[in-house]
């Protein structure tokens, strides 16, 4: 019969993690979470602004979200709902489990600009 190996460990059901957790450990530990909460916000935007097709290009930095607006009828329509998708926004990032900026109690993004 073979020996043990003394480096062997042996993980009991207690310290068993589920999927969800690993992936944020895993996220958390390759220093992915800027990335992708980057991303998680434009997607956000595209989906509650409903203005996708009209945005030409997304930026964010320090809270702010800068968006490129291609039709200028478009943008005056968003600046009328600027805090309504501005709220929804952070809502639906929220909600969102890969969005690592929930537990802070700041909104994650505190203004939209326009262009």
């Amino acid at each position: 019969m073979a020996e043990k190996d003394s480096r062997t460990i042996r993980i009991s059901r207690k310290n068993a993690l589920g999927m969800d957790e690993l992936i944020h450990q895993y996220i958390l530990e390759m220093k992915l979470a800027s990335g992708l909460d980057r991303q998680l916000i434009f997607a956000a935007w595209d989906k509650v602004s409903g203005a996708a097709n009209y945005t030409g290009g997304k930026f964010f930095k320090d809270g702010v979200l800068h968006i490129k607006v291609n039709s200028s009828m478009v943008r005056s329509q968003l600046l009328l709902m600027k805090r309504d998708i501005l709220s929804r926004l952070n809502d639906s990032l929220m909600k969102e489990e890969l969005f690592s900026g929930r537990g802070n109690d700041a909104p994650p993004v505190k203004d939209i600009i326009l262009r």
